[in-house]
């Protein structure tokens, strides 16, 4: 048997990677995409920065509006992890009325919003308005809840959701900071980097069309249990500015790739087509100016 050159021995295996890898090389490509250029709307750490603990327990006094107020403008300073700067793709399949494909890319924080740095953080739960206002300062979005399933469906970590007792002190500083530690342990346990995309541990404000329909509530959805399942449906219970240990805020970019093609998160989801791709609601119309309202 006539052996191959060492081109053609190279040009095989490009080969078989294409025939055999081409989710991996597609999601490589995606990953390309979710660069830095999307985060360059979020300042950069101050090197005089608290770290997340010293902020926290500076705020133990303090719940809802008035730590939001707090947490808001450390992270609009630039006070958060470097590791959240490093957007993970989460990848979407569809198929067009014209039979054509649809791949669509969305770019999110590998964990929900924190301050402090790599090596002292504390993820931070907080109201919608707060939450919307940062989303819409670093050109981000809230995940749909279609975007929340796919995130835990393609995270590499998942973590198990682990519920503190429902008592009033569900909203105070202390009780979040305890479920942080808690999150810690059971992320260290998975020894993958901190910029592994993890997903289960909290439950995600959302962008939702309910919105619109309640004004002055904030809608929650997830929580995923081990199986994929969200212990927590989609719900507008909560007033706008109600925010519990077990809230998360994961972002969005704004900047989404459709077949690779970069387009604003706003227009897919206004594209009759693209929407159903990452929303069970189909189109939002003005998704941007839904945004900013809320962020008052």
């Amino acid at each position: 048997m006539k052996r191959l050159s060492i081109t053609g021995r190279i040009n095989f295996f490009v080969f078989i990677a294409f025939i055999i890898f081409p989710a991996m090389i597609n999601f490589s490509a995606s990953a390309a995409e979710c660069n830095s250029q999307l985060t360059k709307q979020i300042p950069a750490r101050a090197a005089r920065a608290l770290v997340g603990s010293v902020v926290m327990d500076r705020l133990l006094h303090l719940s809802g509006s008035e730590r939001d107020q707090v947490v808001a403008e450390q992270v609009l300073d630039g006070n958060i992890p470097a590791f959240l700067r490093k957007l993970t793709p989460v990848i979407f399949e569809g198929e067009l009325s014209d039979g054509q494909n649809a791949q669509v890319t969305i770019c999110v924080t590998p964990d929900y919003l924190a301050i402090g740095h790599d090596r002292d953080f504390v993820r931070v739960p907080m109201g919608l308005p707060a939450a919307a206002r940062i989303a819409v300062r670093f050109g981000f979005f809230l995940p749909t809840t279609k975007m929340v399933d796919a995130i835990y469906s393609q995270a590499a970590v998942h973590l198990e959701p682990s519920p503190m007792s429902p008592t009033n002190q569900m909203t105070s500083t202390s009780y979040l900071m305890q479920h942080n530690s808690t999150v810690d342990t059971m992320r260290a346990r998975s020894g993958r980097s901190l910029d592994a995309l993890t997903a289960g541990q909290k439950k995600d404000l959302v962008f939702s069309m309910r919105l619109r329909a309640a004004p002055g509530k904030v809608a929650i959805y997830g929580w995923h249990r081990t199986n994929g399942i969200p212990i927590q449906p989609l719900s507008t219970v909560h007033g706008a500015r109600y925010a519990d240990y077990s809230h998360g805020v994961r972002l969005v970019s704004q900047t989404a790739f459709v077949n690779g093609n970069a387009q604003s998160l706003t227009s897919i989801m206004q594209n009759p087509e693209l929407a159903q791709i990452v929303s069970e609601e189909g189109p939002i119309t003005n998704a941007q100016d839904l945004l900013i309202s809320l962020s008052n």
